[in-house]
């Protein structure tokens, strides 16, 4: 017997086995199906290669977009429109044959970093994910945090003349802004304009989630060509401080694997 755990992600999917529901043996990795059908199929097949024959008692992970009230369906995945509205808790239950407990990716792995990484030995912290989009999620002893349909930090308005959004650092927004995949962008004014807009972000999970410490991943947090946390906390502390304590700014420590570590604690063992 074993448990499975997922992340999937808007581009590409993680499969791992766990035999104990501590750790996990190596993941499978392999692109996301944008047709629902096939991604279904897809998954149920991969699953069935790194089982190794044993019966999955539980699965549980993350997946990218805005979950429903019962965590069944998604309401939103911008990088998954075709998954929208879809029956994804049913169709994953069906074809591995076991419980499935589903959450948004970014908050998966924010529960990862929190338990095993940058956030270990912090009752309360809060993650924000800089990648293809952005997001997070706070987490409280060891859990997400209560909530209704989750967590969208990267739709909080930074500027209310324009209507901007967080999502203007997005790893998806920055290639469209300036014709090159972000990793090729080495000119440093602009990853210091996008620190600066992640600063105000920051600076709105600061007094509205009070966390002990914040802990910042994703793809576009890795200079020199991404975003440094070092700048991040520059920014920062040029803006209004509410508290007289400074809260530590911290760089994800899992990596690729934060979802799956995230997952681990999904399980209800």
């Amino acid at each position: 017997m074993a448990y499975l755990l997922f992340d999937i992600g808007g581009t590409k999917t993680r499969l791992a086995l766990s035999l104990d529901g501590k750790s996990f043996l190596a993941p499978v990795i392999f692109p996301t199906p944008s047709n629902f059908d096939e991604a279904v199929k897809l998954l149920g097949e991969e699953a069935r290669k790194i089982s190794l024959g044993q019966k999955i008692l539980q699965a549980a992970g993350g997946v990218a977009g805005t979950l429903n009230r019962d965590r069944t369906s998604l309401l939103r995945a911008t990088n998954l429109a075709e998954w929208q509205d879809q029956p994804l808790k049913e169709a994953l239950e069906a074809e591995w044959g076991a419980p499935v407990t589903l959450e948004n990716d970014a908050a998966v792995v924010g529960l990862g970093e929190a338990v095993f990484g940058a956030g270990q030995n912090y009752q309360s912290v809060a993650y924000l994910t800089v990648s293809t989009g952005v997001g997070g999620a706070k987490i409280e002893q060891g859990k997400i945090a209560a909530h209704t349909y989750g967590f969208e930090p990267g739709f909080q308005i930074i500027n209310y003349l324009t209507g901007e959004t967080l999502e203007a650092i997005s790893g998806t927004t920055v290639a469209q802004k300036f014709g090159l995949e972000p990793k090729e962008i080495t000119d440093p004014v602009i990853w210091s304009e996008a620190a600066k807009l992640l600063a105000v972000g920051v600076h709105n999970a600061l007094v509205f989630w009070s966390p002990e410490v914040v802990v910042l991943g994703g793809s576009m947090m890795r200079a020199p060509a991404g975003i440094s946390v070092a700048a991040v906390a520059l920014h920062l502390a040029t803006l209004p401080s509410v508290f007289k304590e400074t809260v530590p700014l911290k760089s994800a420590v899992l990596g690729d694997l934060g979802g799956l570590y995230g997952a681990l604690n999904l399980l209800s063992l």
